[in-house]
């Protein structure tokens, strides 16, 4: 009897594997420090985009500072959480991760310089057409729709922001850095991302309401040191924590252990 519970459990946690799967690169310099999981499968980005919204809106002239421009919620906007019916700015926006100044932002650019910025960038599969007959690139493309990245594209396009080969003005790179500042780590490390979550996608591009993921992108520097990093999780799991805040916690823990390996090595 004990051999059947402990073959039963065993195959509880297998079908719970099953569900859930990740990825995490690390890398400094172009040279891999860490690497987990498949670094080129694709996934929505969701809002670890506001990082590229941010690039283009700054560099467009749609946004100004990190305080400005404020735009009021209005009637109709998505108001998934209670923080997104206020006021926002390029600050509030990529704190609060405030779904609609993204299609207020998107709605100003137009679909035609949206291309153009979203090609120049080389960014994922550069696929704009939304969900499947809705028309709705413009407002939906990166959310659990049509456009896709991978781990390892996620990190290619951190490092061209960071090393300025982007074809954005400094003004935009500077204030997107700002408004993704989290806090200081140990030993004065400055932790810097963007989370992102949605529903995966069935084989027939539909939302699985079941099946979530997460990111956290970003990186950590010190001095002239910079680590760019892209943490990516997926699973059935349901809990109080959403897979972008356990993305974004389990970034934190395995850059700290990055922290913690490079000062030992000193």
């Amino acid at each position: 009897m004990k051999k059947v519970i402990l073959l039963l459990c065993s195959i509880m946690l297998s079908a719970g594997i099953a569900f859930a799967d990740g990825c995490f690169i690390a890398k400094e310099n172009g040279k891999v420090l860490q690497s987990e999981g498949d670094p080129e499968k694709r996934y929505a980005p969701m809002s670890t985009f506001k990082i590229t919204l941010s690039l283009i809106g700054f560099d467009s002239g749609i946004l100004i500072d990190e305080m400005h421009p404020v735009w009021p919620f209005k009637e109709g906007y998505v108001d998934w959480r209670e923080v997104w019916k206020q006021d926002q700015t390029p600050k509030s926006w990529m704190k609060e991760s405030c779904v609609w100044y993204s299609q207020v932002l998107t709605k100003q650019l137009g679909m035609e310089n949206f291309k153009k910025y979203v090609t120049k960038f080389d960014y994922g599969n550069k696929d704009l057409s939304g969900d499947k007959g809705q028309n709705n690139g413009l407002t939906n493309a990166w959310l659990s729709s049509s456009l896709q990245i991978s781990s390892a594209e996620q990190v290619a396009f951190l490092q061209k922001m960071l090393a300025g080969k982007l074809p954005v003005k400094l003004h935009a790179v500077t204030m997107t850095k700002n408004i993704l500042f989290v806090e200081e780590l140990k030993n004065g490390w400055k932790f810097y991302g963007k989370t992102g979550m949605g529903s995966l996608l069935n084989a027939d591009g539909t939302k699985n309401p079941d099946l979530y993921h997460g990111w956290f992108i970003g990186w950590i520097e010190k001095g002239d040191r910079r680590i760019i990093f892209s943490n990516h999780i997926e699973d059935d799991k349901k809990e109080e924590i959403g897979a972008s805040q356990r993305a974004k916690l389990d970034a934190k823990e395995k850059m700290t252990k990055i922290i913690d390996r490079i000062e030992g090595n000193k």
